[in-house]
């Protein structure tokens, strides 16, 4: 299994494809798919049938998965893509940017 550096609530920007600039929080991450949900971003139409829930039925607009490799963490000091490491502080592992040095 691989390892995913990006977790649910992070602040991640898309690098590439279609809604390439546009930021969101993860709201969730999908591991067998490598693929994430970022909240506002790769937006689809769904045609939902009545039910319980949504008597109406009709169109729905919904986040759709996008891969984790279109993905990347903003730095909180500076707003910009950054990659992720890992160290040990205390004797914990904790995450790291790569680009301010900052704990996560």
């Amino acid at each position: 299994m691989v390892k995913l550096k990006l977790k649910s609530g992070d602040n991640v920007i898309v690098t590439a494809g279609d809604h390439k600039g546009s930021e969101g929080k993860v709201m969730k991450i999908i591991i067998e798919k490598n693929k994430a949900i970022v909240e506002g971003v790769n937006m689809v139409s769904k045609h939902e049938k009545p039910s319980a829930n949504n008597p109406q039925g009709g169109i729905v607009k919904k986040e759709a998965a996008i891969h984790i490799s279109n993905l990347s963490l903003i730095d909180p000091e500076t707003g910009t893509a950054t990659r992720v490491g890992y160290r040990m502080e205390d004797g914990k592992k904790v995450r790291f940017t790569k680009k301010s040095n900052q704990v996560i």
